[in-house]
């Protein structure tokens, strides 16, 4: 077996180790993706393997999936030990098996069926924040093979502290963030770009170095790989993680994008009789062009209302022309505070897929003078208020009024 590929030092543990889970984490250009692919091609040269290769929705995950572990393959000068059949890769040599499949059916709201994992040894979760606890449970309970030893990695990038792996595998075990090693049955493995620069163009490493002085919050998250502290005199603390309900009512709320600021759309769906909002983050991106953004809305939205920021009505009108559903919010004095007691009068859920989502909620804050909420860390929520108060306070009637 020759290779020309070596694998990172700090998962070569992940090879050897007796304990049943990987904790994988890591910060932008750390090499995370490349690594697994090398373990797995590595893993499947053990006999009697059935290794799962899993994100949350399927979408194109098994043609690109195969497509990218077929790259890593021909990188190691493996190929003749290899075979597609269906959506699997096999190990001709071991007849170890990599299947790959999407956690979620469909549209992404039903857990896919646990047969799925039947005789699995290796299951590897990748973008694992976005899976929430009870789904999780759901499946490692499905990883019990007696063949071979069982593993199941959870590969992802750190978010808020209020996530349950962070619960779970940090706080819960008195385990730092960003540590390596072994602790009880966890094998955690933690890289930034600093593991990785000899694969890294001297240019992007420039760029993250200077993205270190000009906006040190960001450099921490999204490089360093740190989970997200929420910050003192936060405004909404009635929010927890909960998955986005599959065949509701949903109304949409988004927010335009000025300069350097993001267009954003946020679903929502309301039960008032629970007194719980809701909260899917769909949009957040900046750049877009008003047919991109008509677009954007078109396959998302369908034919629901949007409420959206009422400082753009030529853009509003323009989208209109699209043939969508849109409507200006209704701003005003003392707007924003109502809003605001509108949705603090309500318990948040808010689906795991939204990190940006998470991030304005843990920076949200009210500004040292009294009661003026800072302008910042709120272009999903202003989003989410315009459509939760047209929606709460408009005077919306009949099976509309109700959720």
């Amino acid at each position: 077996m020759k290779s020309k590929v070596i694998l990172n030092h700090k998962y070569s543990s992940l090879l050897t180790s007796d304990c049943r889970y990987g904790l994988i984490t890591g910060g932008r250009g750390s090499g995370k993706s490349y690594s697994i692919a090398v373990l797995l091609v590595l893993l499947s040269f053990e006999p009697d393997h059935i290794i799962i290769f899993a994100r949350q929705t399927a979408k194109s995950l098994v043609n690109s999936g195969i497509t990218e572990l077929q790259e890593k393959i021909t990188d190691m000068g493996l190929d003749d030990y290899f075979r597609v059949v269906a959506n699997e890769i096999e190990n001709k040599q071991s007849g170890s098996k990599i299947r790959f499949i999407g956690l979620k059916s469909g549209g992404g709201t039903q857990t896919s069926n646990t047969k799925s994992l039947t005789g699995a040894t290796t299951l590897i979760i990748e973008e694992a924040e976005e899976c929430v606890e009870k789904d999780f449970n759901k499946i490692d309970l499905s990883i019990r093979s007696k063949l071979r030893q069982n593993r199941i990695f959870l590969v992802m990038n750190p978010t808020t502290k209020a996530h349950w792996v962070y619960n779970r595998f940090f706080q819960s075990k008195g385990v730092n963030p960003g540590h390596n090693g072994v602790v009880g049955d966890v094998n955690y493995v933690h890289t930034t770009y600093l593991d990785n620069k000899e694969n890294l163009s001297e240019s992007f490493v420039k760029q993250l170095e200077t993205l270190k002085l000009t906006d040190p919050a960001s450099y921490n998250l999204d490089v360093m790989g740190g989970w997200l502290t929420k910050l003192s005199g936060t405004i909404y603390n009635n929010w927890s993680m909960g998955e986005f309900p599959n065949d509701v009512d949903v109304i949409f709320g988004s927010d335009f994008g000025f300069s350097r600021d993001p267009d954003t759309l946020v679903g929502i769906h309301i039960n008032r009789r629970q007194r719980k909002i809701y909260l899917k983050e769909h949009l957040y991106q900046n750049g877009l062009t008003t047919p991109q953004l008509a677009e954007i809305y078109q396959n998302t939205c369908g034919n629901r209302l949007i409420i959206a920021d009422s400082a753009e009505p030529r853009l509003i009108a323009e989208i209109k022309g699209h043939g969508l559903k849109i409507r200006a919010c209704t701003k005003g004095a003392g707007s924003i505070l109502e809003g605001i007691k509108i949705l603090k009068d309500y318990e948040l859920i808010v689906d795991p897929s939204s990190k940006n989502l998470m991030t304005e909620l843990n920076n949200y804050v009210w500004l040292d003078r009294g009661n003026i909420a800072r302008d910042d860390f709120n272009h999903l929520l202003d989003a989410i208020r315009y459509a939760c108060t047209h929606y709460l306070r408009g005077g919306m009637s009949g099976k509309h009024s109700v959720y």
